[in-house]
C-alpha cells in the first residue's frame, strides 16, 4: 500500500547550481552532496516530502542520457510503501510493466524499486520502502 510521496526527483547538470538555487531563492537548505554509482545526490526537505537533486558524474550516465533527451526537470516521483515486494508482485499480477522485479538497495540502504514509465503515463514512479528506525 502506497503510504505518501516520499520524494520528487529532478534531474540537473550541476547539482551545485541547483543546490544554491533552492537556498538562495526558496531558503530551502540542502543535504550533503553524496554520491551512489554514476549519480550525485542533494536533498532539498521541505516538510515531509523532498525534492532530490540529481546529477550525473558519466556523460553516458542514466541522467546525463534523460537530460541529453528531455532537458533537465523532473526525473521520477517517489512512493512509500510499507512492504516493496507485495507491492511489485501486485502491480505485475495487474500487468504493470516493471523495471526491477525486485528491489534494491540505494545508498542509504532503504528498498527500491522502478515501475516503468509506459505503464505509468510516462513518469518513472520508484518505490521506496523506508528502514525501520
Amino acid at each position: 500500500m502506497i503510504k505518501r510521496v516520499s520524494h520528487i526527483g529532478i534531474a540537473v547538470e550541476d547539482l551545485e547550481e541547483a543546490r544554491v538555487f533552492f537556498r538562495e531563492n526558496f531558503a530551502l537548505p540542502s543535504s550533503d552532496r553524496e554520491n551512489f554509482g554514476e549519480l550525485q545526490f542533494s536533498f532539498v526537505p521541505m516538510g515531509g516530502t523532498d525534492v532530490e537533486l540529481l546529477q550525473s558524474t558519466e556523460p553516458d550516465g542514466q541522467i546525463a542520457k534523460f537530460i541529453g533527451k528531455r532537458g533537465e526537470g523532473i526525473h521520477h516521483i517517489s512512493f512509500e510503501v510499507d512492504d516493496i515486494q507485495a507491492e511489485l508482485d501486485r502491480l505485475k499480477g495487474k500487468g504493470i510493466r516493471l523495471i526491477n522485479e525486485k528491489p534494491y538497495l540505494n545508498a542509504h540502504k532503504e528498498l527500491v524499486a522502478f515501475i516503468h514509465p509506459k505503464s505509468t503515463f510516462g513518469v518513472l514512479i520508484e518505490l521506496i520502502q523506508k528502514k525501520a528506525v
